[in-house]
């Protein structure tokens, strides 16, 4: 009989995760304790643990755990932590949020996939994420400021609704790029009112990011 998926998923935190640079503590045991198979179709179930994206339904994907994780790290989320995520797909980015910080909004544009992603983390019992359907690229604005905003779709720029949802201090992770499946993943901190510094963190490939601030879906 093969490992059990709880076998599974603390040998991906040790040997994708945590030995690859990710180190906070609270972001390595939310890894460990959230079931990355439930945000899967049951076909796909087995692949959860390997070290890679895998597809969900809408042509979209599920993120690489390490990727996951280290977004997760960069936006160095506190436990009174208010989180936007723009790009919810299944709902397991936004699940590991839920363990780590006070309230997630999550933003899917497939209507079919924000559902999928409402049953999979209600049958879990996580409470403290609230999913809605709609053009993640204009945010959230009745639910803002925000201490962090994670994106988990690659745009041509940083979009400006974004930036200016985020609380002073706050921190924006999202990939950038110029070409539609490549990207360098961005940190953008507001320091001021109008006032934003950017690092760049790694290179990534992420799904685009459409919508009015994003890419045309054509």
């Amino acid at each position: 009989m093969g490992d059990s998926f709880a076998t599974r998923r603390r040998r991906m935190v040790d040997t994708q995760i945590a030995s690859r640079g990710v180190s906070d503590p609270r972001v390595l045991e939310a890894m460990r304790t959230v079931p990355r198979e439930r945000f899967l179709a049951k076909a796909a179930a087995e692949l959860a643990y390997e070290d890679r994206p895998l597809s969900i339904a809408e042509g979209q994907t599920i993120s690489q755990p390490f990727i996951v994780a280290y977004m997760i790290e960069a936006a160095s989320l506190r436990p009174d932590a208010r989180v936007l995520e723009v790009g919810a797909g299944s709902g397991y980015a936004a699940a590991v949020m839920s363990r780590l910080a006070s309230h997630v909004y999550a933003i899917e544009r497939y209507p079919a996939l924000a559902e999928g992603a409402r049953r999979n983390l209600a049958a879990l019992g996580y409470a403290n994420v609230e999913i809605r359907a709609g053009d993640g690229t204009l945010g959230w604005p009745e639910a803002a400021p925000f201490d962090a905003v994670i994106v988990s779709a690659g745009g041509p720029q940083v979009p400006d609704p974004l930036k200016h949802q985020l609380a002073i201090g706050g921190v924006l992770i999202l990939p950038v790029g110029g070409e539609r499946h490549s990207q360098r993943l961005t940190r953008v901190t507001r320091t001021g009112e109008d006032r934003f510094t950017e690092e760049d963190l790694c290179s990534v490939a992420f799904v685009p990011l459409i919508g009015k601030e994003g890419w045309r879906e054509d």
